[in-house]
């Protein structure tokens, strides 16, 4: 599919620059309406209805009210929950047997980035069918229904608490978190009403961090993009374990009480390691990013491995395909398909806590299996559509770095499906040899987009 607007994870963008504008985003709503009108199937004189969630950025206030403009221009009713995580928008719009919802956010960008992200009634990513049929209306001009065909909008005032319950829902009944101190960052962002009582209200003591939005601090120097902050007051606190979670909390980074970072590849392993005590498994779904160390832990305990593209909407069809359950990244989305339909930054973390409490083991003895190997990822900035495979210099250099690393490690040159960026990725078996290998090919894309 050639997409204009979409990108991995919805539309995305500088606030005040297309798209993310008040008027580009009312016809995407118009737009996304119509298509619901369309393939709704419901019954004469009733309208869809979609639910509209937002994280805390202080541009989500303009892009709601036009998102909210737009689908009731197109007949479409409005459900508003105001701040809350992106997974509790796909467990709302199923338990409420909503046509849609819809996320304002940039997940783990900065404040001045905003985005919108769809999912289908069934609490997944919309198909990419849907996205395309949506990107044909957009540029098309913006009508509107007859007025009594208009939608309506109403506020769901307990939609935190219904999805408090819900993630509380996927712990194990048998266990709590008593005897626990847990340090719970929010990034200032869309979980810091609701993950802090998640698990207080499992037993755990809880000390918040990353819980005072004010509109312009989502993810600034702190949560899952920014750890160090957890490390600092897990050590701080002498608490057992931290969580840190992103500005939409749909992924999550964990330390453990010495102060060690562990990541999504490690947080997926000790996740499998404890369904697979009970014979859940029947195999994973990493990404080309995921740590070549984590498929051959897996390998060592005979469960299948395979990777898809970049993405959790990618890792979910994978994973759909093989009719497999368990999957994520290394940046920490996870999903344990289970328990929930999309990646859930506190459903992973008591999925990890469950393991830990099963097992009567420390995360850093549940990951005894996984030695990561030394990876470097290096961020080089680009134009958007830069033709970097077709470069004949950059496709050089990588061709000579993967020679060097020739079964001793990986190479990957990807473009980043939300920012304007071209991810130089290295592994291996050594760590100098890592960094100077990353480090060289970035040097070769910075001199050869500064002089396209």
């Amino acid at each position: 599919m050639s997409r204009k607007y979409f990108g991995t994870d919805g539309v995305r963008g500088r606030v005040g620059q297309s798209p993310i504008t008040p008027d580009f985003v009312m016809r995407l709503g118009y737009a996304a309406g119509r298509v619901l009108q369309q393939s709704a199937g419901m019954a004469a004189g009733e309208r869809p209805s979609v639910l509209i969630g937002k994280d805390t950025r202080l541009s989500g206030y303009m892009l709601e009210s036009a998102l909210e403009a737009g689908f009731a221009a197109a007949g479409v009713d409005v459900c508003l929950v105001g701040p809350i995580p992106t997974p509790a928008v796909a467990y709302l719009t199923r338990a409420l047997r909503l046509q849609a919802g819809i996320v304002i956010s940039a997940s783990h960008n900065p404040y001045y980035d905003n985005g919108i992200k769809f999912f289908s009634a069934q609490g997944t990513k919309l198909p990419d069918e849907v996205e395309q049929a949506i990107e044909g209306l957009i540029d098309q001009p913006m009508g509107c229904v007859p007025s009594a065909g208009l939608g309506r909008a109403r506020r769901i005032d307990d939609a935190r608490g219904r999805y408090i319950e819900f993630c509380k829902s996927t712990f194990p009944n048998d266990l709590d978190l008593r005897g626990l101190k847990i340090v719970v960052d929010c990034a200032h962002g869309a979980a810091y009403q609701t993950a802090p009582d998640v698990f207080h209200e499992l037993g755990a003591e809880v000390v918040t961090i990353g819980a005072q939005p004010n509109g312009l601090n989502i993810n600034d120097a702190v949560g899952a993009t920014a750890p160090r902050a957890l490390v600092d007051a897990v050590l701080a606190h002498q608490a057992d374990l931290g969580i840190a979670l992103d500005g939409d909390a749909d992924r999550i980074q964990m330390v453990d009480r010495n102060g060690v970072l562990y990541d999504g590849d490690q947080l997926l392993y000790a996740i499998v390691c404890g369904r697979a005590r009970h014979g859940e498994v029947a195999g994973v779904v990493g990404t080309l990013m995921s740590n070549l160390a984590l498929e051959h832990a897996f390998a060592k305990k005979g469960i299948p491995f395979a990777r898809a593209a970049v993405g959790d909407r990618y890792v979910v069809e994978m994973l759909n395909r093989k009719g497999w359950l368990f999957g994520g990244e290394n940046s920490g989305h996870i999903l344990t398909l289970d328990r929930h339909t999309t990646g859930d930054g506190t459903v992973a973390g008591l999925q990890v806590l469950a393991a830990m409490r099963e097992s009567k083991a420390s995360l850093a003895e549940l990951l005894g299996g996984l030695v990561l190997y030394p990876q470097k990822l290096i961020n080089v900035t680009i134009a958007k559509g830069f033709p970097w495979k077709d470069d004949p210099v950059i496709q050089a250099a990588l061709c000579a770095v993967e020679l060097r690393m020739a079964g001793r490690g990986r190479v990957l040159l990807r473009a980043s499906g939300t920012e304007p960026l071209l991810r130089v990725m290295v592994e291996g078996e050594v760590h100098s040899e890592v960094i100077a290998a990353a480090e060289e090919l970035a040097q070769v894309v910075r001199e050869v987009v500064q002089s396209a």
